[in-house]
């Protein structure tokens, strides 16, 4: 199950922090400026579009379940916190948001996009989502593997194929 180390602040950050100590935004950059060097594959739109797919799963959409507290934390004190319980989503769970949130924001260009940014399976989006857990900016449960989101689906028919504009979408209006 997957989850977002903690919520996205209004600018871009995966940071997590036990302690609610403020840090600039250089700071919270730095391991994944880190990580973009080591692993090209991706650009950082693709990192901010997985982790804004995991928000979109769980507070959108309603995915996953209640996880216990996160380590370091009492249950007393992670009870006391502001914020919504921890919700851990599947790898497939979320690959099939992240298919639901690229046709919403993108459209029929979804899959152009996503490639622009190195994404082109649902692989790319484990293979991401196993780098933000080696920097700390997302967990995982003990029984999540990265394989979870190996052929959850093809890109061509998921993103382009099954694409269809239905009366609920907005038009765009300029």
């Amino acid at each position: 199950m997957w989850q977002l180390a903690d919520r996205f602040p209004p600018t871009f950050s995966f940071l997590a922090t036990e302690i609610n100590v403020p840090r600039s935004p250089a700071a919270e950059l730095v391991p994944l400026a880190k990580l973009l060097a080591e692993d090209p594959r991706y650009k950082i739109e693709a990192y901010q579009f997985v982790g804004a797919g995991l928000e979109y799963a769980q507070e959108v959409l309603g995915l996953g379940r209640q996880g216990p507290p996160r380590k370091g934390r009492s249950a007393k004190r992670a009870s006391d916190d502001a914020g919504p319980p921890v919700r851990h989503v599947s790898g497939q769970q979320l690959c099939w948001a992240l298919k639901r949130l690229a046709h919403q924001q993108y459209g029929l260009m979804a899959r152009l996009v996503l490639a622009s940014w190195g994404i082109h399976s649902t692989g790319d989006f484990g293979a991401i989502v196993y780098n933000l857990i080696g920097i700390g900016k997302m967990s995982k449960s003990g029984h999540d593997r990265r394989e979870d989101f190996d052929n959850v689906y093809d890109f061509e028919q998921a993103l382009v194929r099954d694409y269809a504009i239905t009366k609920e979408e907005e038009p765009c209006h300029p």
